[in-house]
C-alpha cells in the first residue's frame, strides 16, 4: 500500500509548498502512524482532505498517499486563497517530477462548519491543520459533518463491504512553545479526545496520541537558496537519512516529553465493520 520513502523524498514536496525540513519530517511521521493504521484495512478508493492546513504547506503529502493507492482525492476549503495555493503548490511539484498520476479536484465550501461535498461518502477522510482555526461550536459542527460523509459501513466499489477511516490531526496544545512560534493555536489531547468521541456513532475504538517530535527547536528559518541546496548536498542527506530513524524512534519517546514537545495531536476513527 504505501511505497517506502525517504524524509528527503518528502522534502520535494514540502519545498514545492514553500516550505522546508520540519514539514518534510511531519510527512514522514504521519506516513509511519498512517501504514500502522491502515494496514490491514480495505483499500481506499477516494479520499476527502477536509480542510487545508491553516498555515504551513498544502496537504501534497496526502496526495502522495493518493498516488500510491490509486485513489481519487477531492479537496474541500473555505478559502479560495488556500485552494491557489494547493494549486500552485501541486503544479510545483508536477513540474519537480512529482504527483503527475494523482487525480484530484477542489472544491469551495462556505463554511467548514457545514460541509456538504458531492461524493460522500468517502473511504478515507484526513484534516490536517483545521481544527484549531474554527470556534468550539464550529469544531463540534465540523466532527459532525464529516462523520456524516463518513458513514458506513456500506459496499464499497468492487462489491465488498467497506468502513470509512478518518484521521484528524491539529497542533499540540500542550506544547506552548510550538504554538507561540508557529503562531497557531492549538488542542489538547483530551480536548480532541472528547470531539471526536461523536463523530462516528458506530466505530471501532479509537486511537489517539502525539507525533512530530523533531529533534530540534521550533522557529528555525532558511533561505531559499539553502532550501534547494539540502535536495542535493550529501551532509544534508545523510542528515535526514539520520532523522527517517528518529522518527521511527519517537513513539517510544516517554509520554511526558510527546505531550510537552510533540507537534501534533491525532485521533484515528474507524467505523465498525460488519
Amino acid at each position: 500500500m504505501f511505497k517506502t520513502l525517504s524524509i528527503k523524498s518528502l522534502y520535494v514536496l514540502a519545498l514545492a509548498e514553500g516550505e522546508g525540513v520540519g514539514t518534510a519530517y511531519e510527512y514522514f511521521a504521519k506516513r509511519l502512524l498512517l501504514r500502522r493504521w491502515l494496514a490491514g484495512k480495505k483499500q481506499p478508493s477516494s479520499i476527502l482532505i477536509a480542510g487545508l492546513p491553516e498555515k504551513y504547506g498544502s496537504s501534497l503529502d496526502i496526495l502522495q498517499l493518493a498516488q500510491e493507492l490509486g485513489a481519487g482525492v477531492t479537496v474541500v476549503d473555505e478559502r479560495p486563497a488556500a485552494l491557489d495555493k494547493w494549486q500552485r503548490s501541486w503544479a510545483a511539484a508536477r513540474k519537480a517530477g512529482r504527483l503527475k498520476a494523482v487525480q484530484a479536484q477542489a472544491i469551495t465550501v462556505k463554511t467548514m462548519a457545514s460541509l456538504t461535498v458531492a461524493g460522500a461518502p468517502f473511504d478515507l477522510i484526513l484534516s490536517s491543520e483545521v481544527l484549531q482555526r474554527l470556534n468550539p461550536d464550529e469544531q463540534v459542527a465540523y466532527g459532525q459533518q464529516v462523520g456524516e460523509m463518513a458513514a458506513g459501513p456500506r459496499v464499497h466499489k468492487d462489491g465488498e463491504r467497506a468502513g470509512t477511516s478518518i484521521a484528524l490531526f491539529t497542533p499540540n496544545g500542550d506544547n506552548p512553545a510550538h504554538t507561540a512560534i508557529s503562531g497557531l493555536a492549538g488542542l489538547r489531547l483530551d480536548e480532541l479526545r472528547a470531539l471526536s468521541s461523536h463523530i462516528l456513532s458506530h466505530a471501532a475504538p479509537p486511537l489517539h496520541g502525539y507525533i512530530d517530535v523533531p529533534p530540534f527547536p521550533p522557529g528555525i528559518t532558511r533561505s531559499d537558496v539553502q532550501r534547494e541546496q539540502a535536495t542535493s548536498g550529501k551532509l544534508e542527506a545523510i542528515a535526514m537519512w539520520g532523522l527517517g530513524y528518529y522518527a521511527y524512534a519517537e513513539r517510544f519517546l516517554p509520554q511526558s516529553i510527546r505531550r510537552n514537545q510533540s507537534h501534533i495531536v491525532y485521533a484515528l476513527l474507524s467505523s465498525a465493520q460488519p
